[in-house]
């Protein structure tokens, strides 16, 4: 599907187009998208696949919480704004316009569909999305050009949608790093990057799936040091994690995400933390495939805190299709709602970064490394609110300080240490509210996975 098409619009001054060309360059580096031929395992040095421990039934009630949620599921989907989804929500501080270069232009329709191109999303593109705050730099290619001043409209999302409406919206959450996953995602296990502001990054022609200590020796990232000193150094950490304070907590926890030989792998975030990805038995133990995630659902085998990635295809990332993305979600979701451990559950759902997506609202910066672009993110609950959108300041450590609050553990860094656990979600006074699953979508265009057999 081709993007909406955009005619008579002022073009900036000479000056913004080299500045374009230049992030567009930078960019190429920065992408999420596995290098080319890296779809499969063959001929990827990508490290060959752990299986992990089948899962071990806890009974999470037996565990003393400051609230009546004994479980967290931490579900991080890909690279959409708000805007870009809940622009036209109601009571929602969302817009249907934007600004190109100081150029006003409408948000168009875009596709929930796959669009079969990314669009830039490295550091420097983000923050010259950002441009000071005037959040008018996302036009930095010609497929942005094409789908970074787009929105869905609420049939396009229908189940978000719907159970944003019936829980809390947050419309005032923001990516915890200008800058594309990697950062990202170590935010939402450590409240920290490390030190990096995008993705580690390969040589012309190098297959890998990892973003990891696991990646090869040529593909490193850039961090900067406590002195400000930029280095390159292997995507190989080892700070302290929110499962490293959950063991100490003797608290069980999971992580779910696709595998080693599978695109997606690349957002398995403690595959970057040496103790675990270095550590066989810790790997098996806490590290899942996210293809048995629905299945350890239905046999009560969540333990109190699951962070769950997936795979590529499935994850909305824009070149792929929203649609069975948004399918996907919906059966992780139903299968939560549906099962016995819907009564004292809160799903945390969100998106890991903007993805090169327009959002009109300036991120402030709390530090050197974010607040990132805009993100949606809705609480799911019995003990949700219904049908409220919260204005309370998020990042993704917020979702690491609820946890730490509500199991009495200690804290990170700075990030998780300063942030509201978003209790604006939560009425703990009320009735629990039933389960709400909603039906997969049928109007999903093509294979779930289109580089392999349809299905």
């Amino acid at each position: 599907m081709r993007g909406p098409a955009r005619a008579g619009r002022a073009r900036g001054a000479v000056a913004s187009l080299v500045l374009i060309a230049a992030v567009a360059a930078a960019c190429t580096r920065g992408t999420d998208v596995p290098a080319s031929g890296a779809g499969s395992s063959s001929g990827s040095p990508s490290p060959s696949v752990t299986e992990g421990l089948a899962p071990v039934a806890f009974d999470a009630s037996t565990l003393r919480t400051r609230w009546p949620i004994k479980h967290v599921v931490f579900l991080i989907k890909e690279n959409r704004t708000f805007d870009h989804l809940f622009g036209t929500f109601p009571g929602a501080n969302g817009v249907s316009f934007g600004m190109d270069h100081g150029v006003r232009r409408p948000l168009l329709r875009g596709t929930d569909q796959a669009t079969g191109e990314d669009i830039p999303h490295c550091y420097p593109c983000a923050l010259a999305a950002w441009d000071e705050g005037r959040m008018d730099g996302f036009n930095q290619s010609e497929a942005a050009d094409r789908w970074a001043y787009t929105q869905l409209h609420k049939e396009q999302l229908p189940n978000y949608w719907h159970w944003a409406s019936r829980n809390v919206l947050f419309d005032n959450v923001f990516a915890s790093a200008q800058g594309p996953s990697f950062p990202n995602h170590l935010y939402t296990i450590a409240a920290q990057s490390g030190g990096a502001h995008d993705n580690p990054r390969r040589p012309p022609g190098l297959g890998s799936l990892t973003f990891g200590c696991d990646a090869p020796p040529e593909q490193l990232v850039e961090v900067v040091d406590s002195e400000g000193v930029v280095k390159k150094i292997p995507p190989c950490f080892d700070f302290l994690t929110e499962g490293d304070l959950l063991n100490d907590a003797e608290i069980p926890w999971a992580y779910y995400a696709a595998q080693e030989d599978q695109k997606g792998y690349i957002w398995s975030a403690y595959s970057a933390i040496r103790r675990y990805r270095e550590h066989p038995d810790r790997w098996q133990r806490h590290m899942h495939s996210v293809d048995t995630v629905v299945q350890d659902i239905r046999a009560g085998a969540l333990p109190p805190i699951t962070w769950i990635t997936p795979r590529f295809e499935l994850s909305e990332h824009p070149e792929y299709s929203f649609c069975h993305g948004e399918n996907w979600s919906t059966q992780v979701i139903d299968a939560i709602m549906q099962s016995p451990m819907w009564k004292n559950t809160a799903i945390f759902l969100t998106w890991d970064d903007y993805g090169g997506f327009y959002d009109h609202a300036p991120p402030p910066q709390v530090d050197d490394f974010g607040f990132g672009i805009r993100v949606p993110m809705m609480v799911l609950s019995p003990y949700s609110v219904d049908g409220k959108v919260s204005h309370e300041l998020g990042e993704f450590s917020s979702v690491l300080r609820f946890i730490e609050d509500n199991w009495g553990l200690g804290k990170l860094t700075h990030r998780d240490r300063q942030a509201t656990p978003m209790m604006s979600a939560f009425d703990f006074t009320q009735e629990p509210r039933p389960p709400d699953p909603q039906p997969l979508r049928t109007d999903c265009e093509g294979p779930r996975f289109p580089s392999q057999d349809p299905g």
